[in-house]
């Protein structure tokens, strides 16, 4: 059985609403939604929630919403793995016992059902807990700098000044999309960023944080313009 957990809690602070924001002409959720039944991969998608509203769009767009998810787990200080461990533990007290489970992000636009297919058989094929979607860095971290509070600045490498860019080794970032992962890793929350993880590479365009409104725009635009001629 493979389930597919979307979180979604409706108090988002920095972009109202977020969640079932309208995103070229359909609330955001529902494209991550879609995705998912692009996959024809899940026996269950459900949104996990607390918010009535955001629980409707779902079951309209096809998911499930068998629960609400327990106030305590919407916080924004609530990490994903609680959010997706308790969706497991629900499923087993109903008596289902998936064999891999994956986390979609509500935002998840960019996301690519033949990725999500990928990472699966990755996860499945290999020895890992799991499996989740990732690009590179722009320019490598190891030659970025903080700020200080005198406006001057201090390498957070500074061992690696006078390295050439092409003899760093490449360095990554999660693309906040999807995440693969067995149910027994989930459940005991274990770190998904470890040695028993690995990644799918995508393209950096594809890895799009959508935590602004000046975000929001930017991906509007990158969708409309890469992602479909013609978005419905």
């Amino acid at each position: 059985m493979k389930v597919a957990i979307i979180p979604a809690r409706g108090g988002s602070k920095r972009i109202k609403k977020k969640n079932i924001k309208n995103f070229c002409g359909k609330p955001i959720i529902s494209r991550s939604i879609e995705i998912a039944h692009k996959t024809k991969l899940f026996d269950k998608i459900i949104v996990s929630t607390e918010n009535k509203e955001i629980a409707s769009i779902a079951r309209r767009n096809n998911a499930e919403t068998p629960y609400i998810r327990p106030f305590k787990l919407a916080g924004d200080r609530i990490g994903t793995a609680m959010v997706v461990s308790h969706a497991i533990r629900w499923l087993n007290n109903q008596g289902e016992y998936p064999h891999a489970v994956c986390c979609i992000y509500p935002t998840a636009v960019f996301a690519k059902p033949a990725d999500i297919i990928k990472a699966y058989k990755k996860m499945i094929n290999g020895n890992w807990n799991y499996v989740f979607s990732a690009t590179t860095f722009q320019s490598t971290v190891i030659r970025s700098f903080t700020k200080l509070q005198n406006h001057g600045v201090k390498m957070l490498f500074p061992s690696k000044y006078n390295s050439r860019t092409q003899d760093l080794k490449k360095t990554y970032h999660d693309a906040g999309q999807f995440y693969w992962g067995r149910p027994e890793a989930w459940l005991k929350l274990k770190p998904v960023f470890n040695q028993l993880s690995t990644i799918i590479n995508i393209s950096r365009w594809r890895a799009q944080d959508i935590d602004t409104l000046e975000d929001w725009k930017q991906a509007e635009i990158i969708y409309k313009s890469l992602m479909k001629k013609k978005y419905d």
